[in-house]
C-alpha cells in the first residue's frame, strides 16, 4: 500500500509514533513519516560515520548500531533535525541494539554482548560484556535475559539481572546460522540463515523436550492470569493431599501449594508476591505427570 525508496541499503527499522526510523547502511539513519502509510515521506536524516546496521528508539533518542563506528546516540526529539549527542566505540563491529531502562545492549560481531550505560546519553560508558563464542549479530532483551543470535554458536541466553555481571544461563545450537532473534512469552523466534525460521519454546531445566504437554485432566480457566491462578481438576477420585509446585523458566521452584480433599473441583492459587513472567505448574499426581505453562501478567 506504500513504500519509500531510501538512498542506502536498509538493514533495520524501528517504528515509534508516526515515524519509521531506518538503519540505512552507508546512508545512516533515515526518518520516515508514515502517518499516511500510502504516502510515506522522509522528514530528516543523520549520516552516521559508520554503516548503520541496527536501530532502537527510546524516548527522544535513536540508538544506532553503526558497525565499526560503534554505538551512536541521535537526538530525534525534532525528527526533522536529528543530531548526534553521544557515542561509544565498541571494540568490534556493532550489528544490533536493544535498549532497556538505562542500558543499551549491543550485539558486537567480534566482541559478543556489550552492555552500555546510557543514563547520560551524552556520555555513555560500558559497564560489562559477555564474549559469546561466535559472532553476535542480533540481541533481544526480555526480563532478566538477553537473547543473542550468535551465528554458528546458535542462540545464547545471557542473564543480565545484574548488568555489571552478565553470565550465560543457557543456549541452543540451532541447525543453521543464527542471524536474528525475537522473544514473545515463552517462545523464541530465530532467523536461522539457510534453515529459515526456527521457533523454540522454553522448557524447565532437565525436562525432556518430548515430555512437555498439557495435563489432560487439568484445565486453566484463564491464561494469562493477573490476580490468581484458577485451575479446574477432574481426576475422578479422592486423595488426602494434592501438592502443586510452581516453577520459573530456570527450573527454580518459586511456590508450593498444598491442598486437601476431592480432586474433582476448582481451586484458586494465590500469586500475590510472584512477579509477572512465564511459569510452569506440576502436581504430585501420577495421573497428570507432565508440566504445563501459565503466564502471569499483572500489568493493565
Amino acid at each position: 500500500m506504500g513504500y519509500y525508496d531510501t538512498p542506502g541499503w536498509t538493514w533495520d527499522v524501528y517504528l515509534s509514533g508516526n515515524y519509521m526510523y531506518v538503519a540505512d547502511g552507508g546512508s545512516g539513519l533515515r526518518i520516515i513519516n508514515v502517518s499516511n502509510p500510502s504516502n510515506p515521506n522522509e522528514v530528516g536524516y543523520y549520516d552516521t560515520p559508520g554503516w548503520a546496521f541496527g536501530v532502537y528508539v527510546s524516548g527522544d533518542y535513536a540508538y544506532v548500531a553503526d558497525e565499526e563506528a560503534g554505538l551512536r546516540i541521535i537526538n530525534v526529539s525534532n525528527p526533522s533535525n536529528p543530531n548526534e549527542i553521544g557515542y561509544y566505540d565498541t571494540p568490534g563491529r556493532a550489528f544490533s541494539i536493544y535498549v532497556s531502562g538505562n542500558y543499551a545492549y549491543v550485539a558486537d560481531e567480534e566482541a559478543g554482548l556489550r552492555i552500555i550505560n546510557v543514563s547520560n546519553p551524552s556520555n555513555p560508558n560500558e559497564v560489562s560484556y559477555y564474549d559469546t563464542p561466535s559472532s553476535a549479530y542480533d540481541v533481544y532483551v526480555s526480563g532478566d535475559y538477553a537473547y543473542v543470535a550468535d551465528e554458528e554458536a546458535g542462540l545464547r541466553i545471557i542473564n543480565v539481572s545484574n548488568p555489571s555481571n552478565p553470565n550465560e544461563a543457557g543456549y541452543y545450537d540451532t541447525p543453521g546460522r543464527t542471524d536474528g532473534v525475537y522473544v514473545s512469552d515463552s517462545y523464541v523466534y530465530i532467523a536461522d540463515g539457510p534453515t529459515g525460521l526456527q521457533i523454540y519454546q522454553f522448557l524447565l531445566v532437565d525436562t525432556e523436550e518430548n515430555a512437555y504437554s498439557s495435563m489432560a485432566n487439568v484445565k486453566l480457566l484463564k491464561n494469562p492470569v493477573k490476580d490468581k491462578i484458577e485451575v479446574e481438576l477432574n481426576l475422578g477420585y479422592e486423595k488426602k493431599e494434592l501438592v502443586i509446585d510452581l516453577y520459573n523458566v530456570l527450573g527454580e521452584r518459586v511456590k508450593t501449594y498444598k491442598l486437601f480433599g476431592s480432586y474433582h473441583r476448582k481451586i484458586y492459587l494465590n500469586i500475590d508476591n510472584i512477579p509477572s513472567g512465564v511459569y510452569f505448574l506440576k502436581t504430585n499426581s501420577r495421573e497428570v505427570p507432565n508440566w504445563f505453562k501459565v503466564v502471569i501478567s499483572k500489568g493493565d
